[in-house]
């Protein structure tokens, strides 16, 4: 059983009433004198008879003497000096500490080594062998060290000399080998010579911010008259009766200079570069040539993941451009496209290719991706086209062309672009060796449909003055340097009445396919954009092209220029700069080959309302 008492139960009864005789008596001042004091010692009393304990120096415990050592005295300093041999170890007796009741010990991880003599002959008794510390012998191989100041100073120095040892004086300079040495005249040369040759770079360069020069590269020879065959219509041409038709249905009615010449080369079976301004039509002029050759060869099956023409386009946008051209004049005929590019998903793509088709449209980046995981092959293809071919290079993308140009084998090429110059020389003295150059003749200011203007504004009026040219009727496309700038510029018009979609990098494929279709359809009247849609991209009725922040290279000029006055029509392009630009400006329509009036405005000016329009 438990310790616990037994539970008997409740008492339930009543309490009676108390009484004063149940309770505590009170106490007074006079009953607690009478009262005896309180002990709290649990001792028993001493008795008389005990022994008084003495506090003297020499305590007596019963006996007459202690083991106990006297106390110490501490107001005397020891002295180290004169120890007495009776103060060391071999003074102790020896049967003062016992170990024999403990028995061996060994220390953790041996099992033969004792405590006390290294030598393992047993534990160590007596500490007679260590010699105290005043027994022990002079070491003569050590000097005596003199603490005096005259003698201490070179103490150091003397005994270095009697131990044969020498110090040497240090010196600044340092003993290298000739091969290790940093300061080896030929290093030092090449050094200073690397760092002119970035002496005064920025104040070389046109715009005075990056290391690299803008120059204006040779053109490609263009081929002899002799050679040059112009073709005045697509039925002298000898193209397919359906395939006509559906150029008149793209509104080609005839064709324009570059296509006159380059699609009869193109049908010969020749490497073709063609050189013409934007808008120009040069989509129909390679894709003309391909539909063609796939005509002539008659129908095959189509293979899986083999097409049988590709085109290499540096954007998304401008290949999903070029694919919705190429795929209206091939269907025409029978004959099926595929576009491939990133920022979407890829599953898509694959299903196209697994079903076959003749044409595809990509962009160096996904293709290569797809090459890597063998989704695509590209040793049946007999036509490859390099779009925008100079702006491939300046991108990057050369080594990527170079190895689809490659995979393609013997097939034909076709480089085409509105500045065509000797950076495509990589690929040409590579894949092309003979190829036929045609530019467009008298592509000159005077016989364009595009006015170039300068507007010198102060920082302060910038922004009125852009909201004033983009109220017009007409669409206006706007180019940013940063993606930055294209979005916070795009919010602003939006917020001051201008409905304005924005275009760039950051945004993903459908966000831009989205904007792209409603500034093409006129949901919306302004888009800013930047670089990204420089290239290539097709809009009709684009009034304006305004440079918010003007480019660094000419090329990137003409290409936004380009945007504007397409397919003969007429347009404007429109650079804001502050007065500190003015220079760079000029220099920048120099190397372009343009002419353009600057001008001074103000937000009232009148020049703003005829450019604007209603």
């Amino acid at each position: 059983m438990s310790g616990r008492k037994p539970d008997r139960g409740s008492n339930w009864e009543p309490r009676g009433p108390k009484t004063d005789s149940a309770r505590k008596p009170r106490h007074t001042a006079e009953d607690r004198a009478t009262r005896a004091p309180r002990s709290f010692d649990d001792r028993a009393p001493r008795s008389s008879d005990a022994p008084r304990r003495e506090w003297s120096d020499k305590p007596r415990f019963g006996q007459g003497q202690s083991d106990r050592p006297a106390k110490k005295n501490w107001s005397e300093k020891p002295s180290y000096s004169d120890r007495k041999s009776s103060d060391s170890r071999d003074s102790r007796p020896a049967e003062s500490r016992s170990y024999e009741a403990r028995g061996p010990r060994k220390p953790a991880g041996s099992s033969d080594r004792s405590f006390g003599s290294r030598s393992g002959s047993g534990y160590r008794s007596d500490s007679s062998e260590r010699p105290a510390r005043n027994d022990r012998g002079f070491r003569s191989d050590r000097p005596t060290r003199d603490f005096s100041s005259d003698s201490f100073r070179g103490s150091s120095r003397d005994s270095s000399r009697e131990s044969g040892r020498t110090y040497e004086p240090r010196s600044n300079s340092r003993e290298y080998d000739r091969d290790r040495n940093p300061y080896r005249e030929d290093r030092v040369s090449r050094d200073k010579s690397r760092d002119s040759s970035f002496v005064g770079a920025r104040d070389k360069n046109p715009n005075r911010k990056a290391f690299f020069e803008d120059k204006v590269l040779e053109k490609l020879v263009v081929a002899d008259a002799s050679e040059i065959l112009i073709q005045g219509s697509f039925e002298e041409m000898g193209l397919h009766p359906k395939l006509v038709t559906a150029l008149r249905g793209l509104g080609a009615e005839t064709p324009f200079p570059i296509q006159q010449s380059t699609i009869p080369a193109g049908l010969e079976g020749r490497d073709v570069l063609g050189r013409g301004k934007t808008g120009s039509g040069k989509t129909i002029a390679f894709a003309v040539p391909i539909i063609s050759k796939l005509v002539a060869a008659g129908s095959q099956p189509r293979k899986p993941n083999k097409p049988r023409a590709l085109i290499l386009a540096p954007t998304r946008e401008l290949a999903d451009q070029i694919d919705r051209t190429v795929s209206a004049l091939a269907r025409s005929v029978g004959f099926y496209t595929a576009c491939v590019y990133g920022g979407v998903p890829q599953r898509r793509q694959e299903i196209s290719l697994s079903r076959g088709v003749d044409i595809v449209v990509a962009t160096p980046g996904r293709l290569e991706d797809l090459m890597a995981q063998r989704i695509i092959d590209l040793s049946e293809v007999e036509t490859m086209v390099v779009d925008e071919a100079d702006h491939m290079c300046d991108l990057g993308f050369i080594e990527g062309v170079k190895r689809v140009l490659r995979a393609t084998g013997e097939s034909q090429k076709l480089l085409f672009s509105a500045t065509l110059d000797r950076e495509v020389d990589a690929l040409v003295r590579e894949f092309m060796p003979n190829p036929y150059v045609y530019e467009v003749p008298n592509e000159t200011q005077e016989n364009s449909t595009i006015e170039h203007r300068v507007l010198v504004v102060d920082p302060d009026d910038r922004s009125q003055v852009l909201l004033r040219l983009v109220q017009g009727e007409g669409k206006s496309l706007i180019f940013t340097r940063t993606k930055m700038t294209a979005e916070r510029l795009s919010e602003s018009l939006t917020n001051n009445g201008v409905p304005a979609a924005r275009l760039h990098g950051d945004l993903n494929q459908n966000q831009r396919t989205r904007n792209l279709e409603r500034f093409v359809k006129g949901a919306v009247r302004v888009l800013v954009a930047t670089d990204v849609a420089a290239r290539g991209i097709h809009v009709d009725d684009v009034a304006l092209v305004i440079q918010v922040d003007p480019p660094e290279e000419y090329k990137t000029y003409l290409h936004r220029s380009g945007r504007t006055g397409r397919a003969g029509k007429e347009g404007v392009v429109i650079t804001l700069i502050p007065r500190s630009k003015r220079r760079n400006v000029e220099d920048l329509l120099h190397r372009a080959e343009r002419d353009a009036k600057i001008t001074d405005v103000r937000p009232g000016s009148e020049l703003l309302e005829e450019l604007a329009g209603p």
